[in-house]
């Protein structure tokens, strides 16, 4: 057997075990940083669209009326909701205040979308419900207000 040979299988253990601590050094990473720019990420994306909402209201309504043909509610009504959610929920997510709740009503939003409005975008839907269901069920993290005031509460119960 020649040295050649016997370096194969050493290396390949050198590579594993460079995987391996490549991927406990990921595994540190801190979640409160991801949470932070989920929170960022999908309420960019609907403040964006709530800020395109009242720049044209006219234009918004009809958009409603001709469009999206939300079912049940009336199209100034659909599309004052909509323009509240895009604009108040994104804020809340931003700073980490209600978090779940709003991650919850934007999530709500979504799924009116994707079923009424634009079934076809379901990977773009898909994208933000998974940012959104993040959110929801991890809370906002350290890096939020929900966290003080939760450690607030906490300290004061003490």
């Amino acid at each position: 057997m020649s040295s050649r040979t016997a370096d194969v299988p050493a290396r390949r253990v050198n590579l594993v075990r460079l995987f391996q601590e490549a991927f406990a050094l990921l595994g540190r990473f801190p979640i409160a940083i991801l949470l932070l720019m989920c929170r960022i990420g999908v309420g960019a994306v609907f403040f964006k669209s709530g800020l395109v909402k009242i720049a044209s209201w006219q234009a918004t309504v009809q958009l409603f009326a001709f469009e999206y043909r939300v079912p049940v509610l009336p199209p100034e009504i659909a599309a004052t909701l909509a323009a509240s959610i895009e604009l108040t929920a994104p804020v809340l997510l931003l700073v980490g205040f209600g978090a779940r709740f709003a991650a919850a009503t934007m999530l709500g939003m979504t799924l009116v979308i994707e079923v009424f409005v634009y079934p076809g975008n379901w990977a773009e839907h898909l994208t933000w419900a998974t940012l959104l269901g993040f959110i929801l069920t991890r809370g906002a993290g350290a890096i939020s207000v929900d966290h003080l005031m939760a450690r607030r509460f906490r300290s004061d119960a003490r």
